[in-house]
Protein backbone atom coordinates (compact mmCIF):
# COMPACT_ATOMS: atom_id res chain seq x y z
CA UNK A 1 0.00 0.00 0.00
CA UNK A 2 1.37 3.47 -0.95
CA UNK A 3 -0.04 6.36 0.90
CA UNK A 4 -0.03 10.20 -0.80
CA UNK A 5 -0.63 12.57 1.30
CA UNK A 6 -1.82 16.08 -0.59
CA UNK A 7 -0.71 19.27 1.10
CA UNK A 8 -3.16 22.05 1.33
CA UNK A 9 -6.11 23.93 3.57
CA UNK A 10 -9.38 22.43 4.37
CA UNK A 11 -12.29 25.42 3.34
CA UNK A 12 -13.62 26.78 0.20
CA UNK A 13 -11.43 29.78 0.38
CA UNK A 14 -8.33 28.22 -0.17
CA UNK A 15 -9.43 25.94 -2.87
CA UNK A 16 -8.23 27.45 -5.60
CA UNK A 17 -5.17 28.85 -3.75
CA UNK A 18 -1.52 28.00 -4.54
CA UNK A 19 -1.01 26.56 -1.28
CA UNK A 20 -3.62 23.75 -2.21
CA UNK A 21 -1.36 22.46 -5.14
CA UNK A 22 -1.20 19.32 -3.23
CA UNK A 23 -4.60 18.75 -2.78
CA UNK A 24 -5.38 19.46 -6.73
CA UNK A 25 -2.76 16.83 -7.62
CA UNK A 26 -5.03 13.82 -5.23
CA UNK A 27 -8.21 15.65 -6.80
CA UNK A 28 -6.79 14.63 -10.37
CA UNK A 29 -6.31 11.15 -9.12
CA UNK A 30 -9.12 10.91 -7.53
CA UNK A 31 -10.68 12.17 -11.12
CA UNK A 32 -9.02 9.21 -12.63
CA UNK A 33 -9.83 6.18 -10.52
CA UNK A 34 -13.51 7.24 -10.25
CA UNK A 35 -13.01 7.86 -6.41
CA UNK A 36 -14.44 11.58 -6.56
CA UNK A 37 -16.93 12.38 -3.42
CA UNK A 38 -16.02 8.49 -1.65
CA UNK A 39 -13.22 10.26 0.58
CA UNK A 40 -13.90 9.89 4.26
CA UNK A 41 -12.87 12.06 7.24
CA UNK A 42 -10.38 9.62 9.65
CA UNK A 43 -7.18 10.52 11.61
CA UNK A 44 -7.89 14.32 10.66
CA UNK A 45 -8.09 13.66 7.18
CA UNK A 46 -10.10 13.35 4.26
CA UNK A 47 -8.93 9.90 3.30
CA UNK A 48 -10.19 7.22 0.36
CA UNK A 49 -8.34 4.14 -0.87
CA UNK A 50 -8.72 1.53 -3.17
CA UNK A 51 -6.39 -0.43 -6.49
CA UNK A 52 -6.22 1.56 -9.65
CA UNK A 53 -3.99 0.41 -12.51
CA UNK A 54 -2.65 -2.26 -10.13
CA UNK A 55 -1.65 0.20 -7.46
CA UNK A 56 -3.23 -0.21 -3.87
CA UNK A 57 -3.24 3.62 -3.40
CA UNK A 58 -4.20 5.50 0.01
CA UNK A 59 -4.82 9.50 -0.67
CA UNK A 60 -4.56 11.92 2.04
CA UNK A 61 -5.79 15.39 2.16
CA UNK A 62 -5.07 16.78 6.19
CA UNK A 63 -7.92 18.62 7.21
CA UNK A 64 -5.12 19.92 10.40
CA UNK A 65 -4.64 23.74 8.19
CA UNK A 66 -1.18 23.41 6.74
CA UNK A 67 1.21 24.01 9.69
CA UNK A 68 0.00 21.13 11.71
CA UNK A 69 -0.19 18.85 8.81
CA UNK A 70 2.07 16.81 10.21
CA UNK A 71 -0.59 15.40 12.72
CA UNK A 72 -2.25 14.06 10.16
CA UNK A 73 0.55 12.64 8.77
CA UNK A 74 1.39 10.81 12.02
CA UNK A 75 -1.83 9.17 12.35
CA UNK A 76 -1.95 7.95 9.39
CA UNK A 77 1.45 6.42 9.25
CA UNK A 78 0.16 4.76 12.80
CA UNK A 79 -2.88 3.17 12.00
CA UNK A 80 -1.50 1.79 8.81
CA UNK A 81 2.02 0.36 10.37
CA UNK A 82 3.31 2.25 7.04
CA UNK A 83 7.09 2.88 6.63
CA UNK A 84 8.67 5.83 5.39
CA UNK A 85 9.57 4.25 1.73
CA UNK A 86 5.72 3.93 1.43
CA UNK A 87 4.82 7.67 1.90
CA UNK A 88 4.90 10.28 -0.61
CA UNK A 89 3.97 13.96 0.36
CA UNK A 90 2.54 16.39 -2.82
CA UNK A 91 3.42 20.34 -2.00
CA UNK A 92 3.80 23.64 -3.97
CA UNK A 93 7.05 25.13 -3.77
CA UNK A 94 7.81 28.87 -4.64
CA UNK A 95 11.50 28.32 -4.79
CA UNK A 96 10.37 26.80 -8.28
CA UNK A 97 9.11 28.05 -11.60
CA UNK A 98 5.25 28.09 -11.90
CA UNK A 99 4.73 24.43 -13.61
CA UNK A 100 8.16 22.64 -12.38
CA UNK A 101 8.20 19.23 -11.14
CA UNK A 102 10.85 18.19 -8.87
CA UNK A 103 11.11 14.69 -6.69
CA UNK A 104 13.23 14.41 -4.04
CA UNK A 105 14.48 11.16 -1.48
CA UNK A 106 14.24 13.53 2.18
CA UNK A 107 15.74 16.37 3.03
CA UNK A 108 14.91 19.53 4.94
CA UNK A 109 11.34 20.98 4.34
CA UNK A 110 12.76 24.30 2.85
CA UNK A 111 10.74 26.71 4.72
CA UNK A 112 7.68 25.11 3.75
CA UNK A 113 5.40 25.34 6.88
CA UNK A 114 3.55 21.72 6.17
CA UNK A 115 6.46 19.59 4.90
CA UNK A 116 8.27 21.22 8.44
CA UNK A 117 5.25 20.35 10.78
CA UNK A 118 5.49 16.23 9.14
CA UNK A 119 9.42 16.59 10.02
CA UNK A 120 8.62 17.59 13.56
CA UNK A 121 5.94 15.14 13.88
CA UNK A 122 8.29 12.22 12.49
CA UNK A 123 10.99 13.26 14.09
CA UNK A 124 12.77 12.33 10.29
CA UNK A 125 13.43 13.60 7.24
CA UNK A 126 13.21 10.63 4.95
CA UNK A 127 10.55 10.55 3.10
CA UNK A 128 9.90 11.49 -0.01
CA UNK A 129 8.09 14.36 -1.74
CA UNK A 130 6.62 15.79 -5.35
CA UNK A 131 6.98 19.83 -5.07
CA UNK A 132 4.87 21.23 -7.56
CA UNK A 133 6.19 25.13 -9.05
CA UNK A 134 4.13 27.43 -7.95
CA UNK A 135 6.52 30.80 -9.29
CA UNK A 136 8.18 33.02 -7.03
CA UNK A 137 6.76 35.64 -4.88
CA UNK A 138 6.79 38.86 -6.11
CA UNK A 139 5.94 40.27 -2.79
CA UNK A 140 5.35 38.31 0.87
CA UNK A 141 5.56 35.04 0.71
CA UNK A 142 1.91 34.10 2.51
CA UNK A 143 0.26 36.46 0.05
CA UNK A 144 1.85 34.64 -2.87
CA UNK A 145 0.84 31.33 -1.57
CA UNK A 146 -2.70 32.39 -0.48
CA UNK A 147 -3.21 33.87 -4.08
CA UNK A 148 -5.21 32.36 -6.74
CA UNK A 149 -3.46 31.27 -10.17
CA UNK A 150 -3.03 34.14 -13.00
CA UNK A 151 -5.11 33.47 -16.10
CA UNK A 152 -2.48 32.47 -18.22
CA UNK A 153 -1.65 29.81 -15.04
CA UNK A 154 -4.85 28.77 -14.65
CA UNK A 155 -5.27 27.89 -18.80
CA UNK A 156 -2.72 25.36 -17.94
CA UNK A 157 -3.35 24.25 -14.86
CA UNK A 158 -4.91 20.66 -16.12
CA UNK A 159 -2.22 20.28 -17.70
CA UNK A 160 0.18 20.55 -15.14
CA UNK A 161 -2.22 18.42 -12.64
CA UNK A 162 -2.39 15.48 -15.48
CA UNK A 163 1.39 15.37 -15.62
CA UNK A 164 1.54 15.47 -11.63
CA UNK A 165 -0.62 12.90 -11.53
CA UNK A 166 1.18 10.53 -14.00
CA UNK A 167 4.41 11.36 -11.83
CA UNK A 168 2.50 10.15 -8.47
CA UNK A 169 1.79 6.47 -10.11
CA UNK A 170 5.24 6.44 -11.56
CA UNK A 171 6.42 6.59 -7.76
CA UNK A 172 4.02 4.32 -6.70
CA UNK A 173 5.28 1.85 -9.65
CA UNK A 174 8.92 2.71 -9.72
CA UNK A 175 10.20 4.26 -6.80
CA UNK A 176 11.43 7.92 -6.30
CA UNK A 177 14.46 7.65 -8.52
CA UNK A 178 13.11 6.51 -11.33
CA UNK A 179 9.99 8.99 -11.14
CA UNK A 180 12.93 11.75 -10.80
CA UNK A 181 14.84 10.85 -13.65
CA UNK A 182 11.35 11.29 -16.29
CA UNK A 183 9.39 14.12 -14.21
CA UNK A 184 12.04 16.47 -13.15
CA UNK A 185 12.65 17.39 -16.09
CA UNK A 186 9.46 17.90 -17.26
CA UNK A 187 8.64 21.16 -19.37
CA UNK A 188 4.94 23.06 -18.98
CA UNK A 189 4.25 24.68 -22.18
CA UNK A 190 4.22 28.45 -22.39
CA UNK A 191 1.39 30.69 -21.68
CA UNK A 192 0.83 31.28 -25.08
CA UNK A 193 -1.24 28.75 -26.18
CA UNK A 194 -1.63 29.93 -29.94
CA UNK A 195 2.20 29.15 -30.00
CA UNK A 196 2.85 25.81 -28.94
CA UNK A 197 0.86 23.17 -27.58
CA UNK A 198 0.96 21.15 -25.22
CA UNK A 199 4.18 18.84 -24.47
CA UNK A 200 3.88 15.35 -26.42
CA UNK A 201 1.65 16.95 -28.63
CA UNK A 202 1.47 17.80 -31.89
CA UNK A 203 4.28 20.90 -32.56
CA UNK A 204 4.35 20.78 -28.70
CA UNK A 205 7.87 20.77 -27.12
CA UNK A 206 9.11 17.19 -26.06
CA UNK A 207 7.36 15.03 -23.51
CA UNK A 208 8.42 13.50 -20.45
CA UNK A 209 10.14 11.01 -22.32
CA UNK A 210 11.97 13.10 -24.31
CA UNK A 211 9.96 12.82 -27.63
CA UNK A 212 8.35 15.86 -29.54
CA UNK A 213 5.60 14.79 -31.85
CA UNK A 214 5.30 16.47 -35.12
CA UNK A 215 2.73 16.23 -38.00
CA UNK A 216 5.19 14.06 -40.11
CA UNK A 217 5.39 11.69 -36.40
CA UNK A 218 7.53 11.32 -33.52
CA UNK A 219 11.22 12.78 -33.27
CA UNK A 220 13.87 12.51 -30.43
CA UNK A 221 15.42 16.12 -30.53
CA UNK A 222 19.21 15.77 -31.26
CA UNK A 223 21.63 17.34 -28.36
CA UNK A 224 22.61 21.29 -28.61
CA UNK A 225 25.82 21.79 -30.86
CA UNK A 226 28.65 23.40 -30.44
CA UNK A 227 27.52 26.47 -32.15
CA UNK A 228 24.51 26.32 -28.99
CA UNK A 229 22.09 25.21 -31.90
CA UNK A 230 19.43 22.31 -31.99
CA UNK A 231 17.61 19.93 -34.25
CA UNK A 232 15.36 17.51 -34.67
Amino acid sequence: MKIVVGLGNPGSQYAKTRHNAGWMVLDKIADRAGWSGRGRTRDASSVVQGRFRGLDLILVKPLTFMNDSGLAVRKVLAREHAPLVDLLVVADDFALPFGKLRFREGGSGGGHNGLGSIIDELSNEGFSRLRIGIGDPEHRAIDHVLSAFTPDEQARMDELLEAAADGVEAWARDGTSKAANRFNSFLLRPADAERQAAPGEIDGPPGVDGVRRTKTGWRKPRPIDPNGESGE
